[in-house]
């Protein structure tokens, strides 16, 4: 599914983005992505549509807005019900710029600090609550972290652009003293 005929400043969404991904550089290209949501979002240039700002009862809702696959990268809006979160889970290696849209999230980012096979050490570097036009970048190896909607009756919508198409990542399930067992996870999209 692709949105990008469906809403008020997708095509100039995505203009933006082509330019901005331009490069080999994930630090430039993720500090152009920033600068272009803080710029589209200072002009009040994107409007998602009604179908796209649903969430989903079983867990946060994840749809796809754009695909590039020559400029390799990927565009998807994701809509966090009251309470919904993620695992401590990784980007598979992507780097990944991500927006905030509507109400607020909380992310906690985790450091690596130790590895042993499939169990990893993880350790929390504190939270941040962020409110709209709030922008945060990933760049692997620094991809560890938890994104939740911290409000118990508003939903909250962010996007997310991704060097490439995130299919999978790998969440982290907690063990004990900040050990976690990785696990596959294959991503899709709600309807």
């Amino acid at each position: 599914m692709s949105a990008h005929d469906e809403f008020h400043g997708c095509r100039r969404l995505i203009a933006t983005l082509d330019q901005a991904v331009s490069g080999n550089d994930p630090a430039i290209i993720t500090r152009n992505v920033e600068k272009a949501f803080c710029h589209l979002l200072a002009e009040d240039a994107i409007t998602l549509p009604e179908p796209l700002r649903q969430p989903a009862s079983d867990g946060y809702a994840r749809r796809l807005i754009h695909r590039d696959p020559q400029r390799g990268y990927s565009a998807i809006a994701m809509v966090w019900g009251p309470g919904q979160g993620t695992p401590v889970h990784d980007h598979d290696g992507l780097w990944c710029v991500e927006c905030v849209l509507e109400g607020r999230i909380e992310i906690t980012p985790y450091a690596l600090v130790e590895r042993n096979g499939t169990r990893f050490r993880l350790l929390p570097q504190g939270s941040v609550n962020a409110g709209f036009g709030s922008v945060g970048r990933l760049i692997p190896p620094f991809e560890y972290h938890t994104v939740a909607n911290p409000e118990d009756d508003a939903v909250a919508i962010t996007l997310h652009v991704y060097g490439g198409d995130m299919e999978r990542c790998n969440a982290f399930v907690p063990l004990a003293d900040g050990w976690y067992r990785r696990e596959e996870r294959r991503l899709g999209f709600t309807a």
